[in-house]
């Protein structure tokens, strides 16, 4: 700015100004702060266009008066222009409320709903932390179903308990959750138990259950299906399968199927998100010995061939350490320290 000032001194403001591509309202600033110069425009100065205090109190209280409370300013302002009223812009009105008392939206009192936390559940190992959902099975008759209740744990995958009912009801839930329980052996404050917000998932009788097993109980906040990943990506494995019928003939089919599924799920799929090892073989602590032999076949190939590696030893794909729902994210400082300390892999 210096510079364009010294400029206009031989060639004049705007000529300066165009050349150094300054914008002249900057530098008449800047030659008016360096002058001394009061500012022609203070920022106390008051509009002649602006209302006055009292003709603002009369705006807000014509804005919160029983007729008007709960109709938005466009509407206020059409309906005092019908009754031969004008008192301000729909501008000026919005500005009132937002700006002076932050009330754009509706002004009446009215219920205030909770504010739903978003669960942020961890678990290191299988039996820690399960998911559980209901889905519905297309019968062959128009509009009728069968319901499929499926309880995994996200650490291992593994389907602990299912079961195909003719309906989705609470005491049928609770004896699934039981059933799962014993069978498991859980102990008090060993599990949490999430779901989303169905009818099933937030009945007293489960919940009953769940203090009396001493089991934790999470939710999903409504509407947010993100929120129980393990058995939405379960259901859609299931959906998605080759075999999966379109319709079932009656609720014994679906019964069959889903005995033959959830064995080759358990015990035969490979599944990506576990290190490509079976769900039992994670459940049941098989994970360890089976990746060191994963290490040892990928050596004895690397040794006989190493160029086919890049001369780089091949690692089989990890069993992860940990597993979430909804990891908390890492402030900026603790992701860089994190990336800094993690090792490099070397296999694609």
């Amino acid at each position: 700015m210096d510079a364009a000032a010294e400029l206009a001194a031989d060639i004049g403001a705007v000529a300066a100004c165009d050349a150094l591509d300054v914008a002249r309202s900057s530098f008449y600033r800047h030659k008016r702060r360096n002058d001394g110069a009061a500012c022609p425009c203070p920022s106390n100065r008051r509009s002649p266009l602006a209302l006055s205090t009292e003709e603002k109190e009369r705006v807000m209280d014509l804005l919160y008066s029983e007729p008007f409370v709960d109709m938005a300013p466009h509407q206020i302002h059409a309906r005092l222009l019908d009754q031969g009223l004008y008192l301000c812009s729909v501008r000026t009105m919005y500005r009132l409320l937002a700006a002076e008392h932050g009330h754009v939206k509706e002004r009446r009192r009215h219920v205030q709903r909770p504010a739903y936390a978003k669960p942020e559940l961890l678990a290191t190992g299988p039996n820690q932390v399960w998911s559980w959902d209901i889905t519905k099975l297309k019968n062959t008759i128009k509009w009728t179903y069968c319901y499929l209740y499926v309880i995994i744990d996200i650490f291992s995958r593994y389907v602990v308990g299912w079961m195909v009912a003719h309906s989705e009801q609470a005491a049928l839930a609770k004896r699934l959750i039981s059933q799962s329980c014993s069978s498991q052996n859980i102990a008090a404050n060993q599990l949490v138990l999430h779901a989303d917000r169905g009818s099933s998932m937030k009945s007293k009788a489960v919940a009953e259950l769940l203090v009396d097993l001493g089991v934790g109980k999470s939710h999903s906040r409504p509407h947010v299906s993100d929120d129980n990943p393990f058995s939405e990506a379960q259901f859609k494995t299931l959906k998605y399968c080759p075999q999966f019928p379109e319709r079932f003939g009656s609720i014994e089919d679906a019964r069959a199927y889903c005995h033959d599924f959830f064995t080759w799920y358990n015990h035969q799929h490979h599944h990506t998100g576990i290190g490509l090892m079976t769900p039992a073989q994670v459940h049941y602590g098989l994970a360890d010995q089976i990746y060191q032999e994963r290490c040892r076949v990928l050596q004895s190939a690397f040794q006989m061939h190493p160029q086919r590696f890049k001369h780089r030893q091949p690692t089989p794909p990890q069993l992860p350490a940990a597993v979430w729902i909804n990891k908390p994210k890492l402030e900026k400082s603790e992701e860089l320290e994190l990336n800094l300390s993690e090792p490099v892999s070397h296999f694609h």
